[in-house]
């Protein structure tokens, strides 16, 4: 764990990690050895340099390894060893990726690599080989190779990400555009939550559903019948998804989550992590002096110690409390949304009861 007296440390995506695994290949491969630590530049112009986990050369290909540094990130890969395997390329066949163990394939539409290819996106492409067009220049070896990126243990891992849901089976996705993982930034799950919307757009839905965590989610998707491809899990990072479905308008939008983030919703808090915002139990307690409670209960829900606390002591006087947060809540989804989406707001109890409605 990070210690919080210290500024968090900012750390490398995977597209970088194999950019530098691949750099150190590409030389060993044609003719300098490999290089230890590897330097590589990135979209920012930064300069770091890769230790090497693993180092092999054959008599048509060279291997290279890094292990992937997320910093002070909660990243699932942080660890992970990123590998590439370097060989020779057919005549005019350029760069070209492969992905090996571990590493992902596209089975389903919305995804910015076509269905059937690897699951390498078209940042660490452009990172890799911009790395690669270097190394070619100042070796002046081939420039017609095949890279082939594989994350030992990845499928294991994929199996605590969104990728099976995305239709990205067998392991996991190569991401990052800058190369630099911000600590707690959560760059990766935006990017999740954006790939789950371009999938289910692709795929015929309409109506989508984001879900703070899995008791709405189960909520929400039998409130409405709808198939696991309508289910973004957005986490806390509501403005995430409301931004990206601004960008990108769908028909239809359903928000469902627990009283206590959408409390914070209400409020206008687009991260609802407790990290990032607080529950105002004074705003509570004024939203619910409007919707009849009187001066006592308000009172009682100032004070409460929870939200929770605070929605079940109005919910016993018949106070709609979560109806009247989940009110806010679409007023502030429809001031991000277009008003091409017709959006709907569902509040959810800890035992998966729908407890507060608003919208059509």
């Amino acid at each position: 764990m990070a210690d919080p007296a210290k500024p968090l440390r900012s750390g490398w995506t995977t597209g970088a990690c194999a950019a530098a695994a691949a750099t150190a290949a590409y030389r060993a491969l044609f003719g300098d050895g490999f290089p230890d630590p590897v330097e590589i530049v990135l979209p920012r112009g930064e300069r770091p340099g890769f230790a090497l986990s693993t180092r092999r050369l054959e008599a048509d290909s060279a291997t290279a390894g890094v292990i992937k540094d997320a910093g002070d990130d909660p990243d699932v890969t942080h660890g992970a060893e990123i590998l590439v395997t370097l060989r020779r390329g057919a005549a005019g066949s350029g760069i070209t990726f492969r992905g090996g163990e571990g590493v992902g394939t596209v089975t389903r539409a919305g995804i910015p690599v076509p269905v059937g290819e690897a699951a390498i996106n078209p940042g660490p492409r452009r990172i890799i080989a911009a790395n690669l067009l270097r190394a070619i220049d100042e070796t002046g070896g081939p420039a017609d190779v095949e890279v082939t990126v594989a994350i030992p243990g990845g499928e294991t891992l994929a199996a605590k990400t969104l990728n099976p849901r995305l239709g990205i089976l067998g392991g996991l996705s190569v991401l990052g555009t800058t190369g630099v993982v911000v600590p707690y930034s959560c760059e990766a799950f935006i990017q999740t939550i954006q790939r789950a919307v371009d999938v289910a757009v692709a795929n015929g839905m309409t109506h989508l559903a984001g879900s703070t965590g899995y008791a709405s989610e189960r909520a929400v998707q039998q409130y409405y019948g709808l198939p696991d491809l309508a289910l973004i899990d957005m986490g806390d990072f509501v403005g995430g998804l409301l931004k990206y479905l601004r960008a990108h308008p769908v028909p239809r939008l359903t928000l469902s989550g627990g009283f206590a983030k959408f409390a914070k919703l209400a409020e206008g808090h687009m991260n609802v992590h407790s990290s990032a915002s607080r529950v105002d139990m004074a705003a509570l307690a004024a939203l619910a002096r409007t919707h009849g409670a009187p001066p006592a209960l308000a009172e009682r829900i100032r004070a409460a110690n929870t939200a929770m606390e605070a929605m079940e002591l109005a919910a016993a006087q018949d106070v709609p409390l979560a109806d009247a947060v989940a009110s806010r809540c679409l007023n502030a989804a429809r001031d991000i949304l277009k008003p091409v989406t017709v959006v709907d707001v569902l509040i959810v109890d800890r035992s998966g009861v729908v407890v507060g409605h608003a919208g059509p």
